[in-house]
């Protein structure tokens, strides 16, 4: 697993070196200190020193939180390069990994970013596992920077800078920040009608380090295709979706919904949006729908096949009222209809503040902002609500 002399120049030993019993100890130690072993023994017969070493199993990933790196074969050659011992992956704590943050914070240092790399376990929420040490930069924040589009047509150019003004200095994900900006502009060339728009997004250039934030700057290159109008949407059962009931339970104008985004007219994410309510009002909060297209080139239209994948039914957890006099959480822990145990309705926490009416509840409601959070806990498929009231401003 680990080449000899790679060992050896860890722990600073050489053939010949004379040594005594505390020192051969202390040599050992440099190998235990890197976190990479369980157990180390040795045996000194008067002529050879045996050290008997047992590699800790549980090494870990890497994973960049917000550095701006590019992930890959170049990189991990160059922790190699730093880092004795290095592998792909590292211990839970230990002094490898701690010099997997110093070549990280090298490495950054000879793009002209000066920063400290902190690492930290990454937990799987659901598993309550640690799946991953993740390496992320304290100070300053790490945000997108300037967006350099190319191949947009001059009938999108307005509606496509609205989009990188607005993904600009979001915070900067390693994994994620290219697909993030692919994903809101996709969003929008969807909605408008572009059903096979082809988007590119990568890292352009190094990262800038300003003095309030080290921003990274992206390209994203669009092939934009042709416009198409909305034709049919079907559900897997074959069962055609009504545009226009979907329309009145969005709240937007029940015409013109031929078109994948008109003003006030259903675009595919609204049936979608719809669709998945009406799981989540059963309980599955997992619920995942993809659509399909099938295009009619001849008349221009997109035909889309919504396959759902429904996932487990989450039962209601806990219900906690953040704030408020005894009288007031009495009266909105008696309003509450949804009892611990029950399948859980997403739609029912909206419904709960808007249907108290002209009640003393309803119009303390009115009154105030009314807040909730739903924690979704997919070990015991349970979801806790937190329901919170502040002052309107």
């Amino acid at each position: 697993m680990y080449a000899a002399q790679e060992l050896l120049n860890v722990a600073n030993l050489k053939p010949g070196m004379a040594l005594t019993q505390s020192e051969m100890q202390d040599h050992g130690q440099k190998l235990m200190d890197t976190g990479l072993f369980e157990s180390l023994n040795f045996r000194f017969d008067g002529e050879n020193l045996v050290y008997t070493l047992t590699p800790l199993t549980s090494l870990m990933p890497v994973r960049l939180e917000n550095l701006p790196l590019a992930e890959g074969e170049e990189l991990e050659a160059a922790l190699r390069d730093r880092v004795p011992l290095y592998n792909g992956k590292v211990p839970p704590d230990g002094g490898l990994t701690q010099a997997v943050g110093r070549a990280l914070e090298e490495i950054l240092k000879d793009k002209g970013i000066k920063v400290t790399v902190q690492a930290a376990p990454l937990v799987d929420q659901g598993a309550h596992d640690v799946t991953a040490i993740s390496f992320a930069i304290t100070a300053p924040p790490v945000r997108v920077g300037e967006i350099h589009v190319e191949g947009v047509s001059a009938e999108m150019q307005a509606r496509v800078k609205q989009i990188a003004d607005r993904v600009t200095k979001t915070s900067y994900d390693t994994e994620h920040a290219a697909d993030n900006v692919e994903r809101a502009f996709g969003l929008l060339y969807e909605d408008e009608g572009y059903a096979m728009v082809k988007l590119h997004a990568e890292q352009r250039g190094n990262p800038v380090a300003g003095s309030e934030a080290i921003e990274v700057p992206l390209s994203v290159s669009v092939e934009e295709g042709r416009r198409y109008k909305l034709g049919s949407i079907r559900l897997p059962s074959g069962e055609l979706l009504n545009l226009a009931e979907i329309n009145k339970a969005a709240g937007a104008g029940s015409n013109a919904v031929e078109k994948l985004a008109v003003k006030g007219g259903v675009t595919l994410r609204t049936a979608m949006q719809y669709v998945a309510g009406q799981y989540k009002s059963t309980g599955h909060m997992d619920c995942v729908v993809t659509p399909h297209v099938e295009l009619d080139e001849a008349a221009g239209v997109a035909n889309y096949r919504l396959d759902v994948e429904p996932g487990p039914v989450y039962l209601m957890g806990k219900l906690t009222i953040e704030n408020g006099a005894d009288d007031l959480r009495a009266a909105m822990l008696a309003a509450w209809k949804l009892p611990e145990g029950v399948v859980f309705d997403a739609n029912a926490i909206s419904a709960y503040f808007y249907r108290q009416g002209n009640t003393p509840l309803g119009r303390t409601f009115a009154s105030a902002n009314c807040r909730y959070k739903i924690t979704a806990h997919m070990d015991t498929r349970t979801v806790d609500v937190t329901l919170r009231l502040e002052p309107k401003q």
